[in-house]
């Protein structure tokens, strides 16, 4: 592990200080915030987009510099040893040629360098065709091809899971639907709101479809509990009685699910 000088960023302030600083794992950029604040015991955390490192500001230089020490050593062994640490921050990285497979669906991706100012992407069967802008960083352009992808795929799936929406709640529920929306949502696989509008993370594309059904089972079932009560599960388990292996799923292969 490249070692960035973690050991400079003392903080001898009363009030909470946070420094953002870089860790460099095996080639892996990790980006790291250092909080000095008014507590009693030292905390290590991967967040969903950073590492955090909290430490009690009364405490000696040479205490903070143990314990700094021991942060860089736990976030090595941390993401060596975690596949589902390593998917999360080891982005995918693109290029005109290359396939994504989504489901059932498996996609070529060609890609065209434009004079102009925004990226853009189309679609034709399973063929998708971006043109991206020449006046954008390498690490951006990677970002909105992630987020092209993720909306070109949304769409092209857009008719099959409205189907799947519409069959489950004709067949168990039988509420209004206001909207089906799909996006890329990193903090949850789906939403319900009262009005009869679901919303579904695009990531979901990538399960089987039995985890989708179920997926969409869990949001309509909302516009029955807008809660997650024992009634509501009552709810979910009485169409979909094996829906904790559902949540299994997601819980040990969802960091997979990733654009």
């Amino acid at each position: 592990m490249k070692k960035i000088g973690l050991l400079s960023f003392f903080g001898n302030s009363k009030h909470p200080t946070k420094h953002n600083t870089v860790l460099e794992v095996n080639g892996t950029s990790l980006p790291v915030t250092i909080v000095y604040e008014h507590r009693n015991n030292v905390r290590f955390s991967f967040g969903r987009k950073q590492v955090y490192c909290r430490i009690p500001h009364l405490m000696l230089p040479s205490e903070k510099e143990q314990h700094l020490k021991r942060f860089e050593q736990w976030v090595t062994n941390q993401f060596n040893s975690n596949e589902k640490l390593q998917q999360q921050f080891i982005k995918k990285q693109y290029q005109d040629g290359d396939q994504i497979t989504v489901g059932r669906y498996t996609y070529s991706i060609s890609m065209e360098m434009k004079d102009r100012k925004s990226h853009t992407a189309s679609i034709k069967g399973t063929n998708i065709h971006m043109e991206l802008s020449t006046h954008d960083t390498d690490q951006n352009r990677q970002k909105s091809i992630r987020h092209l992808l993720s909306r070109t795929i949304a769409r092209h799936r857009q008719h099959d899971i409205e189907q799947c929406v519409h069959f489950w709640n004709d067949r168990y529920f039988q509420k209004p639907i206001n909207g089906i929306r799909i996006k890329l949502n990193q903090s949850n696989w789906g939403s319900c709101s009262s009005k009869g509008n679901i919303n579904l993370s695009s990531r979901l594309l990538f399960a089987p479809q039995e985890v989708i059904d179920y997926v969409i089972v869990h949001e309509l079932a909302h516009l029955i509990e807008m809660n997650h009560s024992p009634a509501f599960w009552k709810v979910v388990s009485d169409v979909m009685p094996d829906y904790d292996l559902k949540e299994q799923w997601l819980k040990q292969h969802g960091h997979l699910c990733q654009f």
